[in-house]
């Protein structure tokens, strides 16, 4: 597959591994939001898998689809202080937000995917 689509199929797999961590990440520190001294965790992964991206870029597709292998999220705690009295810091707007966010970037995503997956049924039909 990677001969008709390069390395977008890989792409997508790592985009939608990490989002489905981000939006697991999210609903736990939603569902945290009252539980004394519970520190909110974050996922990274953009910058990651940028860096790997751009020392890849002039080396071949084999070497793109390396780089994209070897990308991996990460989930971190926060280091904010919290401003409430139970150590708690969890912001609840902030984290509907980043679930809402989350929501339309994995829906994009497998749109995405869906449209690629399509084309290549139209050429194996003819």
């Amino acid at each position: 597959m990677n001969a008709i689509f390069g390395n977008s199929i890989s792409m997508a797999e790592k985009s939608l591994d990490y989002l489905w961590a981000k939006q697991q990440t999210t609903l736990n520190n939603i569902a945290n939001g009252e539980t004394p001294g519970y520190k909110a965790r974050y996922v990274t992964f953009e910058d990651e898998f940028r860096s790997r991206l751009w020392a890849a870029r002039r080396g071949t597709s084999a070497d793109v689809g390396k780089a994209i292998d070897g990308s991996r999220y990460h989930v971190r705690n926060t280091n904010e202080e919290s401003a409430r009295i139970d150590g708690n810091n969890v912001n609840m707007d902030v984290e509907n937000v980043e679930l809402a966010r989350t929501t339309l970037q994995y829906q994009y995503e497998l749109n995405s995917l869906n449209s690629d997956i399509s084309r290549l049924r139209t050429i194996i039909k003819g």
